[in-house]
This record gives structure tokens, C-alpha cells and sequence, in this order.
């Protein structure tokens, strides 16, 4: 684990009585966020003494991270924390234009009133973090929003199957703010998914969310690009 890791990871102990799941969240963060890098091994001791737990609910929420994807459990061997592969990026930018795209058309026809103005404030936010070059709240605000879409869809089903799916498309997701000028894309992006939920218009959010999540994919694919 890097310095900066174990760092914060000391400023996050645990005193609740939910310790797996808060140590789940703080692991997950730390692994979104990249201070855990792809491949690098989870040594359980370390981890304990760092977060002031046992074992058992360490590996409570080890489970829970690699049912979303983000760590690797190996018999007999430390769990670590699970590679990026660029197939598998494009095959989950694949599913996430589909269901997503999906949710918008849906939640064009669905979404209340009282929503669209929750999202029209979440916009606005996200415009003055961008401003600010808040990397973290604006990634966090950043994957509300696609989730009051999602929820906007009134299609648990739909809801449940992009929760599964999660954990691997926010680590990608915070990747691709690595980009150039994507930042500044996917605001403007964002803007106009608004505007035609707020229009109601299905056809057109389809397509803009579907391009929104192609364009996030091209983006992760640049940083991902071998340099000659």
C-alpha cells in the first residue's frame, strides 16, 4: 500500500458498529479514486491495523468489493485489487450505453416534476464545481446524477441490474476525468440530457446518453492507448 493510502486510510478509522460496511466504503473509495492501484495486494494485517478491525469484517468487505468488481480473492493468497482490462472496459461501456441509454428514454416519460428540478439543481452545482476544478465532488455529484436517471426510469429491474455494475463503471468513470477537456465535455453533455428529459422528448435522451457514455469509453481508451 502506498504512503499516501495508509495515510488516509488512518484518517478514516472505524468506530461504528457496521464494520464491514464502513470499511467497504472506505476501501472502495481509496480504490475508485486510484490511491489503490490496479494489481496491488490487500495485506490483511496491514489493513486491520490501518482501519482498527478484525479480520472477520475485513473480509466481509473484501467479499463485498469483489462482488462489485474492484478486488480479486485468491486462495491461500492476499486478495488485491483487480486489473483493468481494456476489454473489459469496452464490454462495460457497452452494457452502460444500453442501459442507460435505456433509463433516459424511459425516465423522459417517467421522471416527476419534482426530480427533473432535483436534477436541474444538481446541474447547476456541477457547473460551479467544474469551475472550481473540484475533481472529487464533481466525480461524486457526477454519479448522483446518473443514478436520479437511472432511478427516474421507475424499472427496478433496470435499477437493480446497473447497481451490480457499479463499483467497476465508477472507477472507469473517475478514470476518464483524466482527459483532456472532458471535464468540460461531459458538463455540456449533461446540460443537454437535462433539457430533453425536461422536454420529454425519450428519443432524443436515448441517443444523447448513449453518446455520453460512448464519448466517457473514448476517453478512457485515449489514456489507455499504448504511447510510440
Amino acid at each position: 500500500m502506498t504512503m499516501e493510502g495508509a495515510a488516509l486510510l488512518g484518517r478514516r478509522r472505524i468506530t461504528t458498529p457496521s464494520l464491514a460496511e464502513e470499511a467497504y466504503e472506505a476501501l472502495h473509495d481509496l480504490i475508485v479514486h486510484g490511491r489503490l492501484a490496479p494489481g496491488q495486494r490487500l495485506i490483511e494485517p496491514e489493513l486491520c491495523e490501518q482501519l482498527g478491525i478484525s479480520r472477520t469484517p475485513l473480509r466481509e468487505a473484501l467479499k463485498m468489493l469483489a462482488a462489485d468488481g474492484l478486488v480479486t480473492l485468491r486462495r491461500n493468497r492476499n486478495a488485491q485489487v483487480s486489473l483493468i482490462e481494456p476489454q473489459e472496459l469496452e464490454h462495460l461501456f457497452e452494457v452502460e450505453a444500453g442501459l442507460e441509454s435505456l433509463a433516459a428514454s424511459l425516465a423522459a416519460r417517467r421522471i416527476t416534476n419534482t426530480e427533473l428540478k432535483r436534477l436541474e439543481s444538481l446541474q447547476e452545482r456541477l457547473e460551479r464545481l467544474l469551475e472550481k476544478g473540484d475533481r472529487n465532488a464533481y466525480f461524486e455529484l457526477n454519479q448522483r446524477i446518473h443514478g436520479l436517471i437511472v432511478a427516474g426510469a421507475k424499472n427496478p429491474v433496470l435499477e437493480e441490474t446497473h447497481r451490480s455494475l457499479l463499483g467497476r463503471l465508477e472507477r472507469a468513470r473517475y478514470l476518464a476525468l483524466d482527459h483532456i477537456g472532458r471535464w468540460e465535455e461531459s458538463t455540456r453533455e449533461h446540460r443537454d440530457i437535462l433539457e430533453a428529459l425536461k422536454a420529454r422528448d425519450s428519443d432524443l435522451a436515448r441517443r444523447l446518453l448513449a453518446d455520453h457514455v460512448q464519448h466517457t469509453g473514448d476517453a478512457i481508451a485515449a489514456i489507455n492507448r499504448p504511447r510510440h
